[in-house]
Formats: C-alpha cells, sequence, structure tokens
C-alpha cells in the first residue's frame, strides 16, 4: 500500500473570518508561511516520491518550502482542489449560519447541494477517484504528500473508513496538520489523523 499524507495548508487570513472557498489571491499569512517551514523541517527525513497539491495559492506556498527541501516538483492534481461552495464563497461565517443549505452541512451533508457550485457527494466522488488514481500510481510503502484542504481531507477518512457521507463533518482538520492514509488493495487505512505534533522519520543509513 502506498502511504499518502494528506496535508491541510497554512493559515491565511480569510478563512478565520469568511468561507475561503476558490476565490484567488488567498495566500499565507505569516502564521502560515512558518508552519510551511515548520512541515518542511519535520518531513525533512521522510522519504517522499512524490509532492501533489491543490492549484490554489495557500496549497501551492505550504507545498513550496517541502518541495525544495525533498528536491521535488509540486504537481498539481485537480482532485485536491477545494470544495465549489458556489455562490456562498467569500460569505462570513455570520451569514453562513443563517443560511439552511450551511445547517445542512452539520446536520446531513449527503443532501447539500451548493447553490452555483457542486454537492458533497460529487465531493466524495472526485476525492475516490483521486485516492484511487494515486494509490494505483505508486508501490507499496511509497511515501507521496497531497497538500489540499480541509474538507477534501474528510472526505477522504470519510470515504477510506467507509462511513456514511453524514459523518463528514465528525473530523477535526487543523492548519497545517497531517493526515495519514495507507492505500492499495483491500481496505485503506488510517494511520494518523490530524496530526500536529513534530513528526520523525528514520534516517537512513550512511554509506
Amino acid at each position: 500500500m502506498p502511504i499518502l499524507l494528506l496535508i491541510r495548508h497554512g493559515d491565511n487570513d480569510v478563512f478565520k473570518t469568511r468561507l475561503a472557498g476558490r476565490l484567488p489571491g488567498v495566500h499565507l499569512n505569516a502564521d502560515g508561511l512558518r508552519q510551511a517551514q515548520t512541515l518542511a523541517q519535520d518531513l525533512a527525513d521522510a522519504p517522499l516520491k512524490a509532492i501533489y497539491s491543490s492549484p490554489l495559492e495557500r496549497a501551492l506556498e505550504t507545498a513550496a518550502p517541502l518541495a525544495a527541501a525533498h528536491g521535488l516538483d509540486v504537481t498539481i492534481h485537480p482532485g485536491l482542489i477545494e470544495v465549489d461552495y458556489g455562490k456562498l464563497q467569500g460569505r462570513t461565517y455570520k451569514q453562513l449560519k443563517r443560511m439552511k443549505v450551511w445547517q445542512l452541512v452539520h446536520r446531513q451533508p449527503s443532501a447539500v447541494q451548493f447553490p452555483g457550485g457542486e454537492s458533497l457527494v460529487e465531493l466524495m466522488q472526485r476525492t475516490a477517484r483521486m485516492l484511487d488514481e494515486l494509490a494505483a500510481q505508486y508501490d507499496d510503502q511509497q511515501l507521496v504528500a497531497c497538500v489540499t484542504h480541509g474538507d477534501v481531507i474528510r472526505m477522504a477518512v470519510t470515504h477510506s473508513l467507509g462511513l456514511d457521507l453524514d459523518e463528514f463533518d465528525r473530523f477535526q482538520i487543523a492548519t497545517a496538520s497531517i493526515t495519514t492514509l495507507a492505500l492499495g488493495r483491500g481496505r485503506p487505512r488510517l494511520l494518523n489523523l490530524n496530526q500536529v505534533n513534530h513528526l520523525e522519520w528514520p534516517k537512513s543509513p550512511a554509506p
């Protein structure tokens, strides 16, 4: 089974007050840049085979120090992009709390269709395709990093564990956290969830 590190992007100034969604120009703030550097340091000894990212700026900026540390290119994968929240993106959380569709996200995610955007059923389908694609591309125990967004990671865990879509909202995914899945034939395995502490990797033996 290849091992997938699902990394949520670092902090930015937009997500604290409003739904960033796919808005352009949402960059990491100073804290987010520090988080990206810390991730690169924590994973310095990880034997990464590849690094994938959402095409949005905050994800690419999180992936950049990690890629530089490993001498790898960042490959944009469309399956890692943030949920298409449609007309909801850019709204404040105060506004969202008054909307029935947002209340439904926390009550019955399987029934959610974001106006002008995608449904959470569609999110699960594209997340499943992305996981299957990566599982088929890499060998047993190969380590692959994917920098993406909180709801994509929640859905990846929900799908991989064979849970009902309505369990989707029960997982906490912090910025700059790592969630690890072992993929491949048979049932995927959740190795860790929402890891925010320093990770240690065994160093290769000296030649």
